[in-house]
């Protein structure tokens, strides 16, 4: 594929109108050129064919990309919706059934160890889907949320209580509820919005 993008003069990373515009191009000054006597004409002949061929392996290959996308998109509906229902069962089974992993794959992955309270696991997970695209607002506001219950985990030594009328050291509210411990639960609170509310919102 790197040759036929080569034999236009760009990169994979140009557009499709791009690629069309040099196309068109370079099909136009061979069309005038394969008309010259002698090996000329015949070698602007030959280019047109490799030409042809090319475009169409580049047109070819970007309609096989979009397709794999729309499918995994649909894919990634599946196990969100697995995920609302509580089905994390399910939603692994879909997970396991993906070829390629990508970001949103792991983000997925995270949400349902999350799910199961596997909470190292889940962070593990969020931070590959950081290192494959650092630039999504979706995948670092979510880590720095579970970094948040993981260290008030290592601050408690356990998880948070989910008594609201308790806190920590097991009295009521009114009693020793300190700013630092409200703090942290407010984390707790918003780590448990977010990845609930993760797959209803995309």
């Amino acid at each position: 594929m790197k040759q036929s993008y080569e034999l236009l003069g760009l990169d994979e990373t140009a557009s499709t109108e791009e690629v069309e515009a040099r196309y068109n191009e370079l099909k136009a000054k061979y069309n005038e050129e394969k008309w010259q006597d002698g090996e000329a004409g015949n070698a602007a002949a030959r280019m047109l064919e490799k030409l042809d061929a090319a475009y169409q392996d580049i047109l070819d290959e970007r309609r096989e990309s979009a397709e794999d996308a729309y499918h995994a998109s649909a894919a990634f509906e599946d196990v969100g919706a697995a995920i609302r229902s509580g089905d994390l069962a399910r939603a692994q089974q879909l997970l396991d059934g993906f070829n390629e992993r990508n970001a949103e794959w792991h983000y997925l992955q995270s949400v349902v160890f999350y799910k199961k309270n596997w909470i190292n696991e889940s962070k593990k997970q969020l931070e590959i889907a950081i290192q494959m695209d650092g630039a999504n607002e979706k995948y670092r506001t979510a880590y720095d949320k579970l970094k948040g219950r993981t260290e008030y985990n290592t601050q408690t030594g356990g998880a948070p209580n989910t008594d609201p009328n308790v806190n920590s050291g097991g009295e009521q509210m009114g009693g020793n509820w300190c700013t630092n411990c409200a703090s942290m639960c407010y984390t707790f609170l918003c780590v448990n919005c977010l990845f609930n509310l993760c797959c209803s919102c995309r």
